[in-house]
């Protein structure tokens, strides 16, 4: 199951100020933790539908959405999509069956990236505390 991840990337949409600092203007860690969030929610994508299919879209559409929230400029939303791909592509197969390895495998992922919106979140929170926060990156329905 993948709610530190879920919680993780709430946490980090919340706290997005809205007309902050755009994706392609921050600063060089915190793009590359960008980058490192989009592969990570690829290999989530990929390990998901290990257990629920092919047709789930679940961190495909939060990968969506956070790249809306960003508001990448069109250079570096193709390197945060290709991350994603790659990320996907990384995991894609690594398992055939859901079982209790590759839900494992799911939770390290979740766990990595937890660490990863985290630390972005509080680089934004030091960036802009008090400015309103943007609609949310993940929502509670759609989760497992």
């Amino acid at each position: 199951m993948n709610r530190p991840l879920i919680s993780a990337l709430l946490a980090l949409a919340m706290l997005a100020p809205e007309g902050a600092v755009l994706a392609q203007d921050r600063g060089a860690v915190e793009r590359q933790r960008l980058l490192d969030l989009a592969f990570t929610i690829g290999e989530s994508h990929a390990l998901r539908q290990v257990c629920e299919g092919v047709g789930d879209q679940y961190w495909r559409s939060r990968m969506m959405r956070l790249t809306q929230v960003e508001k990448a400029d069109q250079a570096f939303d193709a390197q945060l999509r290709d991350k994603f791909n790659t990320g996907f592509a990384a995991r894609q197969g690594q398992f055939v069956e859901c079982d209790d390895a590759s839900r494992q495998a799911e939770h390290t992922v979740a766990r990595k990236g937890q660490a990863l919106s985290t630390r972005l979140a509080q680089s934004m929170r030091n960036a802009s505390a008090s400015a309103p926060a943007p609609d949310s990156v993940a929502d509670d329905g759609a989760a497992r």
